[in-house]
């Protein structure tokens, strides 16, 4: 099945220049349907009315990190089938164990270029061009 790069794609980092990277790696993959959230909470809500094939989010955010978005999209039946990526500065191995118990479908260190979000994306989404 190929990747349908229509779909819509929700970024989730409270950093605005982040948003920007990761929005125009997005496009230069050709994915452009991608909606902004600055936190969990917002990203939560906008997950309930609208309908995403892809959470790309930041871990360190305040008031709720990127693992507890991460918990409560896992634990929510409309929800929990969207593959999400999580981006972080840390590589600390807790921190990767912590987010695969949570269901995290791919994992990426900061700083990061199209070919590797390319390559996560596609470990989980499928292959693209």
């Amino acid at each position: 099945m190929s990747v349908d790069k229509n779909m819509n794609v929700l970024i989730v980092d409270d950093y605005k220049t982040m948003l920007r990277i990761i929005r125009n790696l997005l496009k230069q993959l050709g994915f452009n349907n991608v909606d902004e959230a600055t936190d969990g909470s917002m990203a939560l809500q906008m997950l309930r009315v609208g309908n995403y094939g892809l959470i790309i989010s930041d871990w360190n955010m305040e008031p709720m990190t990127g693992l507890q978005l991460l918990r409560e999209v896992r634990s929510d039946a409309k929800l929990k089938s969207i593959p999400f990526i999580m981006v972080t500065a840390e590589s600390k191995s807790e921190n990767v164990i912590a987010a695969k118990e949570a269901g995290v479908s791919n994992y990426i260190v900061k700083p990061f270029n199209a070919e590797t979000l390319k390559t996560k994306m596609s470990s989980v989404l499928g292959d693209f061009n």
